[in-house]
């Protein structure tokens, strides 16, 4: 989630709040925070889904 959150960041923008809501998640581990955070993920422009899945692939 860490590096998700990495890419989000180059991606999105770090104040973005699916890039701040990712970071909370990384940092805390709890499940409510990273089902939080995988729902505003998933709610994302598909491109930049894949530019930050495709910047962590490698």
């Amino acid at each position: 989630m860490a590096r998700l959150a990495g890419a989000l960041s180059f991606v999105c923008g770090p104040d973005h709040p699916v890039t701040q809501a990712m970071r909370k998640a990384a940092e805390s581990g709890a499940a409510e925070d990273i089902k939080k955070a995988r729902t505003q993920f998933v709610g994302l422009k598909p491109g930049h889904q894949r530019a930050a899945l495709a910047m962590i692939a490698t």
